[in-house]
């Protein structure tokens, strides 16, 4: 007999594991929990709405009161808050990284700063402590830089969807779903971010800087400098060849290269490609810029 499953999902991921459950495995939903945040541009709970009404599958919203029956599994997706009522080992949580490593929050984003060329997504159960549940499968894809994080959650997304089928199958051939324990030698954690958290430290080298413009960036709000005295998102920058400096003024202009300022960093030089200076009302373009004497800071 199949076993149960009720799916929590918001965002675009959650989206595309509920559309491959409504499609490939009917038979196993218990129902749907659509989650709703209006501080996200496209939360896709609309989407997930008529999702649920194309396969006839009930749906509630999360602030909405249902009944999660007890020998039903639930899995969240891009989920945000507390699920209760359910035991650990029927509650099973994606999480953006390979782990034991990067628990906690915005793990692709650091990621992605440190550099790793393999980034990936853990299915485990729910623990008392985040991110510390057994592992049931991990899947993960190697990456190369630049890349934008647009482009590496459109990577990862694929493996949600490895992962979910993975799942999805076991549940439908009423096979229990087994785990391990996580290495916590091998643990590491990933801070949670606040607003002064997207400001550039020109000290940093350049390929360090480019990879944090690129990390931060949509849907993000986007990696922010200081120039004569106006707030500065940085969009687009790349890596241009080093030069002696016999004084390395980090954050000064040293050339303009086609109205695009080439900045001393603490090991290299980053070209800005594409830049915005937000205002109270407005947002205008930062490029090209008219004077040569200008600080990054």
């Amino acid at each position: 007999m199949c076993k149960k499953i009720v799916l929590h999902a918001m965002t675009k991921k959650g989206y595309e594991v509920a559309i491959l459950l409504f499609e490939k495995y009917r038979e196993i939903v218990d129902f749907l929990v659509i989650g709703k945040d209006k501080n996200i541009k496209d939360d896709y709970s609309e989407n997930l709405r008529l999702l649920a009404v194309n396969y006839g599958v009930q749906y509630y919203y999360h602030n909405d009161t249902y009944t999660i029956p007890q020998e039903s599994y639930v899995l969240a997706v891009s989920w945000r808050w507390m699920i209760r009522d359910v035991e650990d080992n029927k509650l099973i949580v994606f999480h953006d990284s390979i782990l034991p490593r990067y628990r906690g929050f915005a793990p692709l984003v650091n990621s992605l700063i440190n550099g790793e060329h393999e980034i990936g997504v853990t299915a485990l159960f729910g623990s008392d402590e985040y991110d510390k549940g057994d592992i049931i499968a991990q899947a993960t894809s190697f990456i190369g830089y630049p890349i934008k994080l647009s482009d590496a959650i459109e990577v990862n997304n694929l493996n949600y969807i490895k992962l979910a089928d993975l799942i999805f199958h076991s549940l439908s051939s009423g096979r229990e779903i087994k785990a391990s324990q996580q290495d916590e030698s091998l643990a590491t954690y990933s801070i949670w971010r606040d607003e002064s958290d997207y400001e550039i430290d020109w000290n940093q080298s350049s390929e360090y800087i480019q990879r944090f413009i690129d990390s931060v960036g949509y849907p993000y709000s986007g990696a922010i400098t200081n120039v004569d005295e106006n707030k500065v998102v940085i969009l687009d920058a790349e890596v241009v060849q080093d030069v002696v400096c016999e004084h390395r003024h980090v954050g000064k202009v040293i050339f303009v290269e086609n109205g695009c300022p080439v900045v001393i960093c603490g090991k290299g030089l980053l070209k800005i490609t594409k830049a915005v200076v937000k205002e109270e009302n407005q947002v205008r373009d930062f490029l090209p810029i008219n004077k040569f004497r200008m600080k990054f800071y």
